[in-house]
This record gives structure tokens, C-alpha cells and sequence, in this order.
């Protein structure tokens, strides 16, 4: 052990300095605030997006466009994902259950069914909505479509 390698003991120092303490402290006086200003003065909070008096940022970026609140979003499934399925499940009448266990869609999905590829095979399909070419195939293929 050498004088140059004594330290003392972990957390025995390094306390945070009291503000407002006296002079003495270092941080007396204003007690790390500056002068004068609303940042000097008891009870100031800061309003969210304030940027020092510059224009924030949600009053510079332009605002345009409208959000409908009551759109309904439809999870689109094809018509040849469909006879995929049935063929994979060997079952003629899909429903959204049938869907939600296969993993086309979630629990929480509206189903649009499109009228993209062919149906070979008699299919009785139940879904929120349809388009109305995949509604004229599947009754073509002698199959029906049924809205919830």
C-alpha cells in the first residue's frame, strides 16, 4: 500500500450539494437558478412542447387531411386463399372462426372477401363483407356467401 493509492471506502462521499444552503455551499444565492425569469420562480412547470419561445413544433409542421373516426378497416382475403384453405382443411363451409384458427386473420379482424383467383369446389362462405365478383363466383360454383 503507497499514499498515492489510498482512496476512501465506496459511498463513503460524493453526497449531492444541498441547494439553497448558505454561500458556503457553492450554491447559495440565486441556488442554480440564474436571475429573474419564470425558470427563477417557485411553482414554474414547463407546458409540454414548449421550446424556449420558439414556435413549437406541433404549430410549424402544416396540418392538412381528415381522419375519419368511424372508418371501417377489412382485412381482404381472396377467394383462391380460400379454396386453399378448404382444401387444406378438407371442411366446405369457411367461417372467420375458421380463419382465426388457420392464422389468415386475428380475433379482432373484419374479413372482406375479394374476388381474386378461381373456386373450383362448392364453398359456403361467412364473412363481414364481400365484393360482388367474388359473391357472383362463389354462387356460380353453386357455393353461398353470407354477411355477419
Amino acid at each position: 500500500m503507497k499514499l498515492h493509492t489510498l482512496k476512501p471506502a465506496e459511498g463513503s462521499i460524493g453526497r449531492e450539494k444541498r441547494i439553497g444552503r448558505g454561500e458556503g455551499s457553492g450554491h447559495g444565492g440565486t441556488s442554480t437558478r440564474g436571475h429573474k425569469g419564470a425558470q427563477s420562480r417557485s411553482g414554474y412547470s414547463r407546458k409540454i412542447g414548449f421550446e424556449g419561445g420558439q414556435m413549437p413544433i406541433q404549430r410549424r409542421l402544416p396540418k392538412f387531411g381528415f381522419n375519419n373516426p368511424n372508418r371501417v378497416e377489412y382485412k381482404a382475403i381472396n377467394l383462391s386463399t380460400l379454396s386453399a384453405l378448404s382444401e387444406k382443411t378438407g371442411q366446405a363451409t369457411i367461417t372467420v372462426d375458421t380463419m382465426i384458427e388457420n392464422g389468415l386473420i386475428s380475433s379482432k379482424d373484419m374479413v372482406k372477401i375479394l374476388g381474386n383467383g378461381e373456386l373450383n369446389i362448392k364453398l359456403d362462405v361467412t364473412a363481414h363483407a364481400f365484393s360482388k365478383s367474388a359473391v357472383a363466383k362463389i354462387e356460380a360454383a353453386q357455393g353461398s356467401a353470407t354477411i355477419i
